[in-house]
């Protein structure tokens, strides 16, 4: 966990946001779509593994925290990714090969107070 000003631990969380009509328009296995998160969420711990947040939350490994959202489409995902990178997010756009197709992206671990803001408009994935 992350700490705060006032000393008090921040619990970091890991985003994933996946594209929901992968499933319920274009009918791809929900085995197939997991993959593309874990695919994401694995590359984003990959690139930030030098982050101080991203070595705390390795720390604690029995109590990981991820929430992983849906978008609607790859529009909605492509401009979740432009909005992170304006607002200095790291995160990974997972784009699947060879096909070259955006499927999800994940955030490096962080405060939950840090992005929810830019998440807000997402829901749970279902």
């Amino acid at each position: 966990m992350a700490a705060t000003g006032a000393g008090a631990p921040v619990r970091l969380v890991q985003y994933v946001v996946v594209r929901s009509d992968l499933v319920h328009q274009l009918s791809w296995p929900l085995g197939a779509v997991i993959t593309q998160a874990c695919h994401a969420a694995t590359a984003a711990i990959h690139l930030h593994y030098q982050d101080p947040d991203t070595q705390r939350y390795l720390e604690e490994l029995d109590s990981m925290h991820k929430v992983v959202l849906g978008a609607p489409d790859e529009a909605a995902l492509s401009n979740l990714s432009e909005t992170l990178t304006k607002a200095g997010i790291a995160h990974k756009l997972w784009i699947e090969q060879p096909e070259n197709i955006p499927t999800c992206l994940a955030l490096k671990p962080c405060a939950k107070e840090t992005v929810q803001p830019l998440l807000r408009k997402f829901k749970l994935f279902k």
